[in-house]
């Protein structure tokens, strides 16, 4: 394979991934808490041989998350709450603690506070949310404290991690491959859910940009099989 060939592939690579980053964000514009999810590209110089020029392919040095905020939509649920400005919720899986961005919450059968999934909602030091079941008045405050009737029952708590350490599992969730923070001042907004923070018109006019990207790299490695087929063919013929 020609170094042509190689450079163009380097590229195809990230192209394609970056395809499919952008289509997964179309897909989302109206989950609830969904983050828009990119790529970093970067130039990698290498160098072939002492008489040989070097060799520039590209890279994918990572995946971020927009830490931009999504709309918020009033929904009047005691129970959803919105982040207002930085943070994650924590929430209990089978795979461990995950983070999110969506507080549409609910309280299943034995009175836990939980996402529509059936995970359990973490609270300050890790510990799941009780509702007693006779509550009839729910409060959420801006700190994150939950009253049932007035009387004190738990604290949400927010935390923060670097967007570039963070993985995707599902449209909502995201695993910390780092350290995470806790947030001190936590703000939250009661009867009110984040949206997408995807812009549609400007992913879409991406996607179009990096589709004909895509297309072109896709006819240069064509252009560059035929030219070598026909180089192979010459030869022979002599």
């Amino acid at each position: 394979m020609s170094n042509t060939s190689y450079v163009a592939l380097s590229k195809q690579a990230g192209l394609s991934k970056e395809l499919t980053s952008i289509a997964n964000n179309v897909a989302n514009a109206n989950t609830t808490g969904y983050r828009r999810e990119g790529f970093l590209f970067s130039e990698y110089v290498q160098r072939l041989g002492p008489q040989d020029r070097s060799i520039s392919q590209t890279n994918v040095g990572g995946h971020y998350f927009d830490p931009a905020p999504g709309g918020l939509v009033e929904t009047g649920a005691p129970f959803d709450v919105a982040i207002d400005g930085e943070g994650y919720f924590q929430i209990e899986t089978a795979r461990g603690e995950r983070l999110t961005r969506a507080g549409n919450f609910l309280v299943d059968a034995e009175g836990q506070m939980v996402t529509h999934d059936g995970n359990r909602v973490l609270g300050e030091g890790g510990t799941p949310i009780a509702i007693p079941a006779n509550a009839s008045n729910i409060t959420i405050a801006p700190d994150g404290t939950i009253a049932a009737d007035g009387a004190p029952v738990g604290k949400l708590g927010l935390v923060n991690a670097d967007p570039t350490t963070l993985a995707r599992e599902g449209n909502n969730l995201l695993r910390a491959t780092g350290e995470i923070e806790i947030i001190e001042n936590p703000k939250l907004r009661q009867g009110f859910v984040e949206g997408s923070n995807v812009n549609t018109v400007v992913e879409i006019s991406r996607l179009i940009e990096v589709q004909r990207a895509y297309e072109l790299g896709q006819q240069l490695l064509k252009d560059e099989d035929e030219r070598i087929s026909k180089t192979v063919d010459a030869m022979r013929k002599r």
